[in-house]
């Protein structure tokens, strides 16, 4: 889930959000050296989405660290899916329940964001509409960690030191690297012009 450039997630609004409600974690989390086989599972999955939902898919990448070569990651595969409307549910949603993924999150207020868990329970599949603010900063953040070693660099020191720490759910730990996550996505944008 992502709620960036916003304020962290109160446990309510997690209790909202999650489908299901929030899995508790209360615990560290744990992160992994970059994998070169992540692209592959990526492709994988992009297959099996592509074959559930076919001409419905506008725009489908592999986002968050396990796209960046080099970088430490939750070994889970993050995927942005663009729909024609993502707040369409029964448009897609069957179809990729279909072929195993499980809807977990929704943020009608956000974005129209849905997350959902893949059926190897290793992916993160991101759904949007066309014109979401996010998937212009999945890529901008994708490219500057790609392009810019100092600043995957800050982010892995980053990362490594909040998932030390005891988090009650996982999204707490998301939210802490908030903060220098909109850092970074701000010098991309500085470094374009925009």
């Amino acid at each position: 889930m992502a709620k960036s450039e916003r304020v962290p997630y109160t446990d309510e609004e997690l209790r909202e959000s999650f489908v299901d409600g929030p899995v508790e974690l209360n615990s560290t989390v744990t992160l992994a050296e970059y994998d070169p086989g992540w692209p592959a599972r990526f492709e994988r999955e992009a297959a099996r989405i592509r074959a559930a939902l076919g001409d419905q898919v506008v725009e489908l990448e592999h986002v968050g660290s396990t796209s960046v070569p080099g970088l430490c990651a939750k070994p889970v595969i993050d995927i942005m899916l663009v729909v024609p409307d993502s707040s369409d549910e029964p448009r897609y949603l069957p179809a990729l329940e279909a072929a195993g993924y499980q809807l977990r999150v929704r943020e009608p207020d956000w974005e129209e964001h849905r997350c959902l868990r893949g059926p190897d329970d290793d992916v993160n599949l991101h759904v949007y509409s066309p014109g979401s603010r996010e998937i212009e900063r999945y890529r901008l953040f994708r490219q500057r960690l790609r392009e810019h070693p100092e600043e995957r660099e800050l982010y892995a020191a980053t990362k490594r030191e909040l998932a030390a720490r005891t988090w009650r759910y996982m999204q707490n730990y998301a939210d802490a690297k908030n903060e220098v996550i909109d850092a970074i996505i701000a010098r991309a944008r500085a470094a374009q012009g925009t």
